[in-house]
């Protein structure tokens, strides 16, 4: 794809009312999932349960695009069918989680770098080859005593560059995640200064490395309280300050903003993201702000299928509820009312 192309998919992306699933679990984190209910994490059964999901019937009404795993990728359905062509075939567009998780930053107590730019440039023409049309890559930033350090963002900041510029060599739109991580007891307060400080020097590293930034989207984190903190602020307060952080730190040319649920529930997910919508109308953010959960799109029909065929439909009924409600949300136009009915 040329950058027009890009661009293109990028804004398709982040077409109103629509977002992303994030069905891109590595080995070990799918494997976590089901072990919470009782299933086996077999190559069938993850097979078996993504696809369910795939084929629901009206999800593309409210999903623009799958993030993809290296294995999922490459899976055929039951029938034999392409995973990738199931959801292609709906005009849901398919991607690729294409870091390699995170390892120990040496020299630092504790703090994390994304690794997987070694082979990254084969890798990502491969994936183009196999009808992937965006990439991801997840950096992590941990709040706690002294961290996040300079060298822990800078480092982190580097790579999700590097990685930003060979997806666009290679014609796919990256999709950046910073992510500070809501582990922690710390405010909103604090949760603002580092997600500010790490997007000022991700967007340092993107134009440093002359990545064409309306060819890219953003996955950040909400600014959130502590999952552990002893007044969580109110989603009001999240909203407010989420988009006065973006308003300060990320360029305009970017298409959109497709927040992770990112250890959230399935309904503070939700009356976030619709509380950020409805202020960001207020004050006229540049940006689409659209959402790519994994957890907040997945938590409930995972837990209705609980490894039984006979249960795909009413797994496909629960992400088809999640799906709705959650474009509800990114325009802006949730209400509590509209979990009362899976329809």
């Amino acid at each position: 794809m040329n950058l027009q192309d890009m661009i293109d998919v990028a804004q398709a992306i982040v077409a109103p009312g629509k977002g992303i699933l994030a069905a891109d679990e590595s080995d070990s984190t799918i494997q976590r999932r089901f072990d919470s209910i009782g299933v086996e994490s077999t190559f069938e059964n993850r097979r078996d349960y993504r696809e369910g999901l795939f084929r629901t019937a009206g999800a593309a009404e409210y999903i623009s695009g799958v993030i993809l795993y290296d294995e999922t990728l490459r899976q055929d359905g039951a029938d034999g069918t392409p995973l990738v062509e199931v959801l292609s075939s709906q005009g849901i567009i398919p991607g690729i989680k294409v870091d390699k998780s995170t390892k120990p930053l040496a020299g630092t107590d504790g703090e994390l770098v994304t690794e997987g730019l070694d082979g990254l440039r084969d890798r990502l023409s491969e994936y183009a080859d196999l009808g992937a049309k965006f990439t991801k890559w997840r950096a992590v930033i941990t709040i706690g005593d002294g961290i996040p350090t300079r060298r822990c963002i800078e480092a982190n900041a580097h790579a999700l560059a590097r990685f930003a510029t060979l997806s666009q060599e290679a014609g796919l739109v990256p999709i950046v995640e910073p992510e500070v991580l809501m582990d922690g007891d710390h405010d909103i307060d604090t949760c603002y200064e580092v997600t500010t400080d790490t997007l000022r020097e991700v967007y340092y590293e993107l134009g440093t490395h002359r990545v064409a930034l309306e060819g890219t989207l953003l996955k950040p984190n909400m600014v959130l309280s502590g999952k552990d903190a002893s007044d969580r602020a109110s989603a009001e307060q999240v909203a407010e300050m989420t988009v006065n952080c973006f308003l300060n730190t990320v360029p305009a040319a970017v298409p959109g903003v497709v927040f992770l649920s990112g250890g959230q529930s399935d309904d503070e997910a939700t009356v976030n993201l619709d509380a950020i919508n409805r202020y960001a109308a207020t004050c006229g953010a540049p940006w689409e702000l659209s959402f790519s959960y994994g957890r907040g799109l997945q938590a409930a029909p995972l837990k209705a299928w609980n490894g039984s065929a006979a249960n795909i439909p009413a797994a496909q009924a629960a992400y088809y509820h999640r799906a709705k409600v959650t474009s509800a949300a990114r325009r802006g136009e949730y209400t509590a009312e509209m979990e009362e009915a899976a329809d």
